[in-house]
């Protein structure tokens, strides 16, 4: 039986699985939309991993780390997110071989040192630079556009702030997000989405300062709009 029915079962659940399971619902957004992009971008195979898998696995590593029934359910629902996100992160890299371009995951933060200042820190692992994030075109090249679900369209834009965009360059636009930008940008941009996270939140579960945060969110909501016609 899987973690996640374990704690489900009403004759045993306690008030702390409880809040376990409140987390859940959000944690499944995030995760099967992590796994459906890193698919659609050639990172995973097709199929081979599910949300759930990942997410039950996560929840028993939590639980074997031993618990504290007096956490709030919010404190429980950062710690269980920061343990899938780790995971997704290292399933990418290992599965990294799949996708025909280099990570820049590979390269060594040691050789970026005393070249932060050209350099944004898109999450804990790549870097791109600060000239290039304000402009996502530059890594349009020939990459396949990656159409979303219509559902998923309107959330990124509620998010960024463009109801006001209606037209098909504008779908385009939102199509190729997930090709242009590193998967650590994205990583950010779906938490706070689709893992309905707040800045803070997500800064917590990256152990990165609020600021990068907001600084990597607005840098991509101004490419948005310098890209529309």
């Amino acid at each position: 039986m899987s973690t996640i029915k374990k704690i489900m079962d009403k004759s045993t659940q306690t008030e702390f699985d409880k809040k376990v399971l409140s987390a859940v619902q959000h944690l499944h957004a995030y995760t099967k939309h992590r796994l459906y992009i890193a698919e659609s971008t050639g990172v995973l195979p097709k199929n081979m991993y599910s949300s759930n898998d990942i997410i039950d696995e996560g929840i028993a590593k939590y639980y074997s780390k031993g618990i504290n029934i007096d956490l709030e359910a919010m404190a429980i629902k950062l710690q269980l997110f920061k343990i899938v996100d780790n995971d997704l992160n290292e399933l990418l890299k290992k599965e990294a071989f799949h996708k025909n371009t280099q990570s820049t995951s590979t390269i060594l933060e040691e050789e970026l040192d005393g070249l932060e200042e050209k350099f944004t820190l898109d999450a804990d692992m790549d870097y791109v630079m600060n000239e290039d994030l304000e402009d996502i075109s530059y890594q349009q090249n020939n990459k396949k556009q990656l159409f979303l679900y219509d559902d998923k369209d309107a959330s990124v834009i509620n998010a960024f702030e463009m109801e006001d965009i209606s037209s098909q360059h504008a779908k385009k636009l939102l199509g190729k997000f997930y090709t242009w930008l590193p998967m650590n940008v994205t990583n950010i941009v779906d938490l706070f989405i689709f893992g309905k996270l707040s800045f803070e939140e997500i800064a917590k579960i990256k152990d990165i300062e609020i600021k990068r945060i907001e600084k990597i969110f607005e840098s991509v909501q101004r490419s948005f709009r310098k890209n529309l016609p």
